[in-house]
């Protein structure tokens, strides 16, 4: 009894120390990453007017970065792969914040669309390779809990970014310039030193962990060892590719987060307008204020609710309950003209989109070997991604041809049960010989 509790007490010690090591980390790389991409959703306020922007162009310009996202995610995945996280990650970071900085010189809607698309493309990569870089420290039985704690940095870039954001527009008009382009300036730079942090800090795999014992390091890689030999492999890497990209069950899963995403970036660049619309009397400082409500909820569920899959060892219910929450959330908060509840409600949906990821992501790594993982996960964010062209353009549409903001909440509340009802097409879940190296799920 002695030794298992020893073995026990070895084993937590190990991932904490790894978990303290990596996970804070990967945070804040993600934080700077949404903060710069969607930092675009205040600067609207006063940008628009100034650029001349429609409704349906600022929505272009807030989808066509996930243009250059889908087509450059899966090369820079394989990149990651191939020269390891330290580098390609460093090298990510500091050419979006290079992007971001050029963005408050933009003079037009040309020039803007040129530059978000470039952001996209630089960018690509470092979510899905995040979501790898994690399999290669975490074992299964973790990973819902340590996704959602490296997904929690969506909601602490809104917590963060929305009051930051319109404070620099409200209150820094250095040498003339607005403060809508002093934003993308000042929140840029934070890539670019970080980008060097990077290239010192992480450590590629366990094998190279000098900040690790060397019965911690020989443990931790036996465990992932262990665990992979359990998922089919092949040596034919570029089998392996062409297999996983044919497997309609990726398809299956990159159209779940095809879905689910609209709901996301609808919410993510069009929440600070609508709140705005709620009166007229708000700064751009107030309405940042209040738009942190909603993230700060969302951030408490979503890891509650991870925690709760990761105890149970279930994923497809998990992932799929929140978003009928979601939808209910966003059509409350479409249909209510009071301020308060409509800010309650549109808590309701955030929380429900975002408690989503951890059970979904860990889904998906449970049925990738390691080998089929970063062309798998690749793909099914980027497919998944293209929806930030397709929710916020299909927003600014409804708008324009509405008038009101907020009856695009309906389209967006839609994607979101969509998302919910492929997820319960998904009816058992079971181990198969598939394309790819990856296991099976399969509808029965």
């Amino acid at each position: 009894m002695e030794m298992i509790n020893a073995t026990v007490s070895f084993e937590k010690k190990t991932i904490r120390k790894v978990t303290r090591r990596i996970v804070p980390f990967t945070i804040l790389l993600y934080i700077i990453a949404f903060i710069d991409r969607a930092n675009l959703g205040y600067a609207a306020l006063d940008m628009n007017e100034a650029l001349g922007l429609t409704s349906q162009m600022f929505g272009i310009a807030s989808g066509i970065f996930f243009i250059g996202y889908f087509l450059f995610e899966i090369p820079s995945n394989v990149m990651l792969e191939r020269f390891g996280a330290r580098k390609w990650v460093a090298r990510i970071l500091v050419t979006w914040g290079i992007a971001v900085v050029i963005t408050g010189f933009v003079q037009n809607v040309v020039y803007l669309y040129i530059l978000r698309f470039l952001l996209g493309a630089l960018e690509a990569g470092l979510f899905p390779g995040i979501i790898l870089y994690l399999t290669y420290w975490f074992r299964a039985k973790e990973r819902a809990k340590t996704i959602a704690l490296f997904m929690t940095a969506i909601a602490v870039s809104y917590i963060i970014g929305a009051p930051l954001s319109t404070w620099i527009m409200d209150n820094i008009h250095w040498m003339g310039m607005d403060g809508w382009r002093w934003m993308f300036i000042i929140e840029g730079i934070p890539a670019i030193m970080l980008g060097v942090v990077t290239f010192f800090y992480l450590t590629d795999r366990p094998e190279q962990a000098k900040w690790l014992t060397d019965d911690e390091k020989n443990w931790l890689i036996a465990e992932l060892k262990k665990e992979n030999e359990t998922k089919i492999e092949t040596s034919q890497s570029h089998h392996i590719s062409k297999q996983t990209l044919t497997n309609p069950r990726v398809w299956h899963l990159a159209l779940i987060y095809f879905a689910l995403n609209m709901g996301l970036y609808g919410i993510g660049f069009w929440l600070p307008q609508m709140i705005k619309s709620l009166s007229d009397v708000l700064s751009n400082t107030q309405v940042g204020l209040l738009t942190m409500i909603p993230y700060i909820v969302g951030a408490i569920v979503m890891n509650l609710w991870s925690r709760r899959s990761d105890r149970l060892g279930e994923r497809r219910f998990h992932a799929a309950f929140p978003l009928i929450f979601g939808a209910l959330g966003l059509i409350g908060s479409g249909i209510t003209s009071h301020p308060f509840l409509s800010i309650m409600m549109m808590a309701v949906a955030v929380a429900g989109v975002y408690s989503f990821y951890g059970p979904f992501w860990s889904l998906v790594t449970q049925y990738l070997s390691s080998s089929a993982a970063a062309v798998g996960i690749a793909v099914i964010n980027s497919i998944g991604n293209l929806s930030g062209f397709v929710g916020p353009y299909g927003i600014g549409l409804i708008q324009d041809v509405t008038g009101n903001v907020k009856m695009a909440l309906f389209f967006v509340s839609a994607s979101l049960l969509v998302s919910s009802l492929l997820l319960a097409a998904i009816r058992k879940e079971h181990m198969s010989q598939h394309a790819g190296g990856s296991r099976d799920i399969s509808a029965e």
